[in-house]
């Protein structure tokens, strides 16, 4: 299966792999033809998950690397790495996420927010710093944040939540614009996407709580499927925009 789909020769980083959406992202990028190096701050965590989509798919490239997204230095170093050792780099992918919420708006607590800023928006800072030029050198490159219904509409007791998807979408806007300049007349070549889901699912949860609805929930399978479709498009028809795979709230 290596080497055939409509993303045969692409090379795609995917932050945040081992969980169960990098998973899903890993196998379904692999499918499409894909070489997938994919990084988790958990190596353990990451090993499964790269071992995982490598047999599933066939013996695909699949690789992945420790790297502690909070440290600008050493994500700028992967970045460099991956387009060293495969010669270019087509999309970054970013799945890092995390969740706190609290009843009320009024105990809201700012280490929710300490703690969410440094996911949410200073992971997506990183990324984005050390992959967009790389990105902007390829003729297909795509940069992918996963964010969340709540940005656009956030609720009394996800503040601190939907302000670091809010901040982490406004900054992968920044960079589509940057690709949009650096496109010109002839418009962008690469783009940054926003896939927006109103809260992910996947097997595990659904065996844990079987009688549960997940109501307008994506699978991660379905995420899977709509990154790669990102590919699919023309750049300027993704470039800047958010790609809604939930209901507009």
């Amino acid at each position: 299966m290596a080497g055939n789909g409509a993303l045969s020769g692409a090379v795609i980083a995917v932050a945040g792999a081992g969980g169960p959406a990098g998973r899903a992202a890993l196998l379904r990028l692999a499918e499409a033809g894909a070489t997938v190096i994919g990084s988790d701050n958990d190596p353990e965590r990451l090993a499964e998950a790269v071992d995982a989509a490598s047999y599933a798919t066939g013996g695909a490239t699949v690789t992945g690397d420790t790297v502690d997204l909070l440290d600008l230095g050493a994500t700028r170093d992967w970045a460099t790495r991956v387009e060293k050792d495969f010669g270019h780099v087509d999309g970054l992918v970013h799945l890092v996420g995390g969740w706190r919420g609290s009843e009320t708006f009024t105990r809201t607590s700012l280490d929710d927010w300490d703690f969410l800023e440094m996911l949410l928006v200073r992971t997506v800072q990183h990324t984005s710093l050390a992959f967009h030029e790389a990105l902007q050198r390829s003729d297909r490159g795509r940069y992918v944040l996963i964010s969340a219904a709540g940005a656009s509409k956030p609720t009394a007791g996800n503040a601190a939540y939907a302000a670091g998807k809010a901040a982490a979408e406004a900054w992968t806007l920044a960079m589509a614009d940057y690709f949009r300049k650096a496109g010109g007349a002839e418009g962008p070549t690469s783009a940054a996407a926003i896939l927006v889901v109103k809260a992910l699912v996947h097997d595990a949860m659904r065996a844990d709580r079987p009688n549960a609805k997940f109501a307008g929930f994506t699978d991660v399978k379905d995420l899977a499927e709509a990154i790669t479709k990102v590919w699919e498009k023309p750049a300027a028809e993704v470039n800047g925009n958010r790609l809604w795979l939930t209901e507009k709230p």
